[in-house]
């Protein structure tokens, strides 16, 4: 089971871990400050370019709706369209990929586009951007002595005694 996520730069941790590690990209990852010029392998640089709010998970967590960016920076040696085709190996992976983040605090991607970038005049560059939720924070389903309990409305004759509430079975 994956680690629970505290805070939104793990998303990035992950991201970063699953690019580099994935067959067939080649590629460097990182963000703006690591990118000076383009060299013999492609660059893709992660950026959050927002956090709304967003609806409660289920669970009581709160809704981080992140916006992401991947600027492709291709290789100097590479085609005119290297990064538009980059771009679209990049979709294909990100689309229905939590990075190893446990489902229940990162939801899918949402919103995939990829646009030429504004670097695009001197180095040829796409971006990808997309939206990702994740839920961060305690759960609100504990009550004060760390025991989830419950009760069925036709099982009770008062649903709201807490002594007839039933712990939740592991």
């Amino acid at each position: 089971m994956p680690t629970p996520i505290q805070q939104p730069s793990q998303l990035y941790t992950a991201m970063a871990t699953t690019l580099r590690n994935s067959a067939g990209l080649n590629v460097q990852v990182g963000h703006q400050e690591d990118f000076s010029a383009p060299g013999e392998q492609a660059w893709v640089l992660i950026d959050f370019d927002r956090n709304a709010p967003g609806v409660r998970a289920a669970d009581g967590r709160i809704a981080h709706v992140l916006t992401l960016s991947l600027q492709v920076i291709p290789a100097l040696a590479a085609s005119a369209f290297a990064a538009c085709d980059l771009i679209a190996v990049l979709k294909n992976l990100i689309t229905d990929n939590r990075w190893g983040l446990p489902g229940d605090q990162c939801d899918l991607p949402m919103n995939i586009d990829g646009l030429p970038s504004m670097l695009g005049q001197q180095y040829k560059a796409w971006t990808l951007t997309f939206e990702q939720t994740l839920y961060l924070g305690p759960t609100l389903l504990d009550d004060p002595l760390g025991i989830p309990k419950f009760a069925r409305t036709w099982e009770v004759s008062n649903i709201d005694d807490p002594d007839q509430y039933t712990a939740l079975e592991a």
